[in-house]
């Protein structure tokens, strides 16, 4: 599922937050914010990356230079000479680009396009998708090899089927389902069958008689894609396909070939996703081998990358299946080396693995969940060391080797800094600060991180920005803004670019609020896996406790709060204005599911299972369910022609409030998928803007905002 920022009001980025106020100091003008937006902070070096262990990249004035880590002496810096050819369509043709300004070759002349067209490691073909089907072209011959002839509208060679390309493989892959092999001898593919795939029609209202869009789009409980992996010689052939049986209802992650290219590891679930299997494929006869095998009560995610250590020594993964996620070595059979870290906190990822050292480097949130930092330990065992400092969350660029990293840190009330430390955690120089001269200029407001406990004794974090001149005795309305996805939080203890708004809202009295719940993350797996088959009913009573907690503090209406997200945030504010009626008074949900059953299949039943086999959780989690004990007002907001989260959700709910005799706002965007741009993100902008200042901050809306009135 999309994860949209938790609010959408829109604006110029302010890095803005100070404790300690002065009389001297200023507040912010309209035109500072969002016409003439003033600089509060300075910017912090631009660093691209490292040139080699010694040495990092730094741009000045627009040049690149090459800085010396022991002396912070500067060189120009010019890239190595490029070695690499890079390929591009142009026209829907395939095109190669020699390197170095070399000659560029065309290898395709077709009217139909040419999609994701993909180097071999060795550079001597390029492999693409044609009318789903699988192709390659040798750059030497402009040989054309086709590997597949049965592309269709409904069967797709390499190329992703929409819930694998939303879901499993990811946006980033832009739809391609297929992998060379190391060596360059092999592609490996998905083969995908959408015949029983239900269509889900999409309606455009352009032109005269509009037009109908169709998607193969399976909703919870549908029938999936039929799904087949295979593996092919370069020089073309037979396909080798590996040993599943398409038609059972099961999944296929994204597969990983071994580093000599000699067998395809592939991820394998059942449709319930509580199993995750990886077999070695072996690329002649398509025989499977099991090779690691997890199984949860809850749900399992696919590994986005498993890291291979030289000389088959073995392989490392991270598992969450603790109930944390934590790094486990494995030989290469399989079979369990060690466990490397252990604990109630979480890695996050793998920076590298530095054989000759036997050191793993990595980022983890184990001194507070809501920061994070630099780690090393021993692949041979040990305790891992903390290699960044303070109470700060850090970005760090780990150095090849990881003798040397560079970390921008801060945390809520510290503009970000950078610095330079070496592999023992010793700061080798500072490089830039954000805090500048104009920031104690300004009066800002500040924002806190709290806990709160919900109901059932769980602490949680959340952050408050509150008002500027608080008045005792007076009450002020409250704007939280969410996401609340399952591993999605948005509660950290760092620096945040804020929105203009942001300080704005608190110069016009408004609180303004961030919360996570039990399965955003901060309690790892163990706090998520409290959502299986109820998805949206644990995290909508965290918000309300929290909310209670936070209308008993003094000076905190009640009366004037307002939830508002999109996307899963939608569903959280349609949820929070039915299912938390007495608590929320105001919403503003944008794209938002309304019921699970209305969206996809792999999402929504790796947390819910299928409807058939979960009815009372779907009917307990369904916003239409609890759309009688609506008695607020919320506003809905919905792009017409969104193929993520359908407009039926809306629809749906606007239908069932109609019923009931509901009054609520409804704001449609023709044409919009999830989420927009352009001159309808200045509208929605300012109808947000007027929906905080009628019903929050009960005052006119300044004329100042741009079509405003």
């Amino acid at each position: 599922m999309y994860r949209p920022l938790p609010t959408l009001l829109a604006g110029i980025y302010l890095l803005a937050a100070q404790p300690a106020f002065s009389q001297e100091k200023k507040e912010l003008t309209f035109d500072q914010v969002f016409t003439r937006p003033v600089n509060i902070t300075e910017p912090l070096p631009v660093v691209r990356g490292w040139a080699d262990k010694g040495h990092y990249i730094e741009t000045r004035a627009g040049k690149a230079l090459a800085v010396d880590v022991k002396t912070g002496g500067a060189t120009p810096y010019t890239p190595p000479p490029a070695t690499g050819r890079t390929v591009a369509v142009k026209n829907n043709d395939v095109f190669v680009q020699e390197p170095n300004g070399g000659a560029e070759i065309r290898l395709t002349s077709d009217s139909a396009l040419e999609k994701n067209p993909t180097l071999s490691p060795d550079e001597k073909y390029v492999a693409f998708t044609r009318n789903n089907d699988l192709y390659a072209v040798e750059v030497a011959t402009k040989k054309e090899i086709r590997y597949t002839t049965d592309g269709s509208d409904v069967i797709y060679n390499g190329w992703a089927s929409w819930v694998y390309y939303e879901e499993i493989l990811g946006r980033a892959s832009r739809y391609r389902a297929f992998w060379w092999s190391p060596d360059s001898r092999r592609l490996a593919f998905m083969r995908f069958d959408d015949s029983k795939v239900p269509v889900f029609p999409i309606y455009s209202e352009a032109g005269q008689h509009g037009f109908l869009e169709n998607t193969r789009y399976p909703k919870a409980g549908d029938t999936n894609p039929e799904v087949k992996l295979g593996m092919v010689s370069v020089a073309g052939g037979n396909i080798t396909w590996a040993d599943f049986n398409a038609q059972d209802d099961q999944y296929f992650g994204q597969p990983f070939w071994t580093p000599d290219g000699s067998a395809l590891w592939a991820q394998w679930m059942p449709r319930d996703q509580n199993n995750l299997i990886i077999y070695a494929i072996n690329t002649a006869t398509g025989a499977k081998k099991p090779i690691y095998n997890e199984t949860q009560k809850t749900w399992i995610d696919w590994f986005t990358d498993i890291y291979f250590l030289d000389n088959n020594k073995g392989f490392i993964v991270k598992s969450d299946k603790s109930g944390w996620d934590h790094l486990y070595l494995h030989n290469m059979d399989g079979s369990l080396k060690k466990q490397l870290t252990s604990g109630n906190w979480r890695v996050k990822a793998v920076l590298e693995i530095n054989q000759r050292k036997q050191t793993v480097y990595f980022t983890a949130r184990k001194e507070a969940s809501t920061r994070y930092d630099l780690y090393k330990i021993s692949i041979n065992g040990g305790e891992p060391q903390r290699l960044t400092f303070g109470e700060f969350s850090h970005d760090v660029k780990l150095a090849p080797g990881g003798d040397y990293f560079i970390t921008t840190y801060s945390n809520l009330r510290t503009p970000p800094r950078m610095a330079l430390l070496n592999e023992k955690g010793k700061v080798v120089r500072e490089l830039g600060n954000a805090k500048g001269a104009a920031f104690d200029t300004y009066k800002l407001a500040t924002t806190e991180l709290k806990t709160y406990k919900t109901r059932d004794g769980l602490e949680l974090p959340l952050t408050i920005i509150w008002p500027l001149n608080m008045e005792p005795g007076k009450k002020y309305p409250v704007l939280i803004s969410i996401y609340g996805g399952p591993d999605a939080g948005t509660v950290y203890d760092a620096w945040k670019p804020n929105l203009l708004a942001t300080q704005w809202y608190a110069q016009e009295g408004l609180i303004q609020v961030a919360i996570d719940n039990r399965a955003a993350g901060h309690l790892g797996k163990a706090g998520m896996n409290y959502i299986h088959r109820q998805l949206g009913k644990y995290e909508i009573e965290d918000y309300m406790d929290a909310t209670r907690w936070l209308t008993s503090q003094p000076g905190v209406d009640a009366e004037r709060v307002c939830i508002t997200g999109g996307s899963f945030g939608g569903y959280m504010s349609c949820m929070a204005l039915t299912y938390g009626a007495d608590v929320f008074p105001y919403g503003m949900a944008n794209f938002a599911v309304t019921d699970w059953s209305l969206y996809d299949s792999h999402y929504t039943e790796r947390f819910m299972d299928t409807p058939q086999d979960n009815p009372e959780g779907y009917k307990i989690t369904s916003v239409l369910t609890h759309a009688a004990k609506y008695k607020g007002l919320l506003r809905i907001v919905h792009g017409t022609m969104d193929d993520n989260v359908h407009l039926q959700n809306s629809i749906q709910l606007v239908n069932k409030f109609q019923d009931l005799g509901k009054h609520f706002e409804l704001m449609l965007y023709p044409g919009e998928r999830h989420g927009w741009g352009g001159a309808k993100a200045a509208h929605l902008r300012n109808e947000t803007y007027r929906f905080v200042y009628e019903n929050l901050l009960r005052k006119p809306l300044p004329a100042a905002f741009k079509g405003a009135n």
